[in-house]
């Protein structure tokens, strides 16, 4: 969802504020964090979170942040305060990056070996909805002829919407996280059993938990 929201629909936003094509082109630098993800990526693959454990921590850590982030960028206007639109916009793309992060790891722990490519085939199948809700169906939404005539404020805490639903409902089972907690806490390559560790605390707990918890994300 964000990857087009700091791409495609900002292009669009900036054009109709009337931004000329020097800062517009300037600021497609915005998705750079996705390229370097993987400096800081190690670091989210050893750091816990309370409560929520390793990877679930991350995840709902990043959706706040998010949800945050959009909505305080939907309050800033790119044509009067151009150079705080785009250090938000570098956040969101940065947060975002750190998400696709620990939702990868989440996966490849979660899932065992033969699941794994239609888990991550079913990844990417949202991840191209999400990009043709905030890219395509975002433009609809703000023609002011055939669509809604919404304004692109209006759709950005929309889509901010979204991430701050899903910290909402997230699985707040006490039982669960205390279980989530010690399967993230245990590395699969620090400990004796490997990666079937995981794979026993998630047994532990209601199965769909952990399933409906990707499919939320």
């Amino acid at each position: 969802l964000p990857l087009a929201l700091t791409g495609l629909a900002m292009q669009a936003w900036l054009t109709m504020d009337g931004l000329d094509f020097a800062a517009i082109g300037f600021l497609t630098l915005i998705g750079v964090p996705y390229t370097f993800k993987f400096l800081w990526a190690p670091l989210m693959d050893r750091v816990d979170l309370p409560l929520l454990g390793r990877r679930r921590g991350w995840v709902v850590f990043t959706q706040a942040l998010l949800a945050l982030a959009l909505f305080t960028l939907a309050d800033v206007s790119p044509k009067f305060a151009l150079p705080l639109f785009a250090a938000l916009g570098v956040g969101v793309a940065f947060v975002s990056a750190s998400q696709d992060i620990v939702v990868d790891a989440y996966r490849v722990d979660l899932l065992p070996a033969r699941e794994r490519g239609i888990g991550a085939s079913l990844f990417v199948m949202g991840y191209r909805i999400a990009m043709i809700l905030s890219g395509g169906v975002a433009l609809i939404w703000t023609d002011a002829v055939d669509g809604s005539g919404m304004t692109w404020p209006a759709v950005y805490r929309l889509s901010a919407a979204g991430p701050a639903s899903v910290v909402q409902f997230m699985p707040m089972n006490t039982r669960c996280l205390s279980r989530a907690a010690f399967s993230d806490r245990v590395h699969p390559d620090t400990h004796p059993r490997g990666a079937d560790i995981d794979r026993h605390a998630c047994q532990a707990v209601p199965p769909m938990s952990h399933r409906a918890f990707l499919w939320l994300v």
